[in-house]
């Protein structure tokens, strides 16, 4: 077995997935964690979005602990140290190539449309348990 070192970027593939991250196997037979926040650049609310079982990913060595606990980032090893970023699962479980870089433009476009229809949501929802959004308050007699 050879020894990990911090900040290489390796190949691994996926052998379990959970609410908390995925579990990749290593090329020197160890597993590492990749947390849910390290899967990519961007929120991940369902991690099956972005990864599935068996799958090749490349991932950056973040540390090693003495317990034998290896954390991992496929976010982080997205640039393959020549500029090209390395191909990323989209929403609809394509993988697409380095030319589906998102501006910071659109991310915040997108972050703020996300944002107003979570908005919208809990308006609603709000709304509905208060009855309607109507509040009603009698104050034509006084009671003492």
């Amino acid at each position: 077995m050879s020894s990990l070192s911090v900040g290489s970027i390796v190949e691994g593939v996926v052998t379990g997935i959970t609410n908390f991250g995925a579990f990749i196997l290593l090329p020197n037979g160890e597993t590492g964690l990749v947390h849910i926040s390290e899967v990519a650049d961007s929120y991940v609310k369902d991690i099956h979005e972005h990864l599935q079982k068996k799958d090749k990913v490349k991932v950056k060595i973040l540390s090693v602990n003495g317990d034998g606990k290896v954390g991992l980032s496929i976010r982080r090893a997205l640039n393959d140290g020549k500029g090209n970023p390395a191909p990323r699962r989209s929403g609809g479980g394509r993988v697409t190539g380095g030319s589906g870089v998102i501006s910071f433009e659109d991310k915040l476009a997108r972050f703020i449309k996300e944002s107003d229809e979570k908005q919208q949501d809990l308006k609603k929802n709000t709304d509905a348990k208060r009855g309607g959004g109507r509040s009603y308050r009698h104050y034509d007699r006084e009671f003492f």
